[in-house]
């Protein structure tokens, strides 16, 4: 007969040994494919792509390499929290588990059509749980403003296609209103993102919702892709970014798998 102690054992190990089923569902892609269209910051390089090598070689395969240069911040991207905060995360010292979790959707598109420059409010979070029940603690929130749909014209995505240091002032985009930070803060969420170049609305000149967010190292994902496609909750978000070590942002991939 085996010792009891033996057998605690043996269960003990296959739990540890055995990994977490992968959630099942409908994947979301929410990430803008980078190519020439893809939207950059006024101010910021865009993206490039150039072929090194294509075609058959001398030994009978075929073979393609490309090198791409691009900012950090354009696209379907994340920004961490060094990125308006000194001595916080950089992109690979954010936690993974801060970019895979429960997430869900605040819609403000009926609010964003009548103001191009709305900041969602503390009150929007509270209709949302009006209606959805309370926000789950350690939520990815995701702004659905509708802006999206835009993309990728600059001119009504931005408010300008101008490119360089004069443009910023044109440009107007919804983003979050800094004082909801706090509340979403006691909701413990995990990260933030929405569907606009930017957590801050487009005429911010001091970007107050990303010095918030990011004292308490909170990420920030910005150019979100088809955030119509999800329910207000009920879905878990995968947001991996590339591990730029130092960085201040770089390229995200990020998807949903609605259950």
């Amino acid at each position: 007969m085996r010792p009891l102690f033996l057998t605690v054992a043996l269960l003990a190990l296959t739990a540890c040994s055995s990994p977490a089923p992968f959630p099942s569902g409908r994947i979301v892609v929410l990430t803008h494919p980078f190519d020439a269209e893809t939207v950059y910051w006024p101010t910021s390089p865009e993206f490039e792509i150039e072929t090194l090598s294509e075609g058959v070689t001398d030994g009978g395969y075929f073979y393609l390499s490309k090198q791409f240069s691009t900012a950090e911040h354009g696209g379907t991207h994340i920004d961490a929290p060094i990125h308006f905060f000194e001595d916080r995360n950089t992109v690979d010292e954010i936690n993974v588990e801060q970019l895979i979790g429960p997430g869900v959707t605040i819609d403000v598109t009926e609010a964003c059509a009548e103001d191009p420059d709305y900041r969602v409010s503390i009150e929007d979070f509270r209709d949302w749980e009006a209606t959805n029940g309370r926000m789950p603690h350690g939520a990815i929130v995701l702004l659905r403003t509708g802006f999206g749909e835009y993309w990728p014209d600059r001119a009504r995505y931005m408010g300008t296609d101008a490119r360089g240091p004069d443009a910023v002032a044109d440009l107007h985009f919804p983003g979050l209103d800094a004082e909801a930070v706090p509340w979403l803060r006691e909701r413990g969420i995990r990260a933030i993102g929405l569907d606009t170049p930017s957590i801050d609305h487009g005429p911010s000149q001091d970007f107050p919702s990303h010095v918030a967010l990011f004292e308490h190292n909170v990420p920030v994902f910005e150019n979100v892709a088809n955030l119509g496609e999800l329910p207000d909750r009920g879905f878990t978000v995968n947001a991996l970014p590339m591990k730029i070590r130092g960085g201040s942002g770089g390229p995200l991939r990020i998807v949903a798998i609605v259950e």
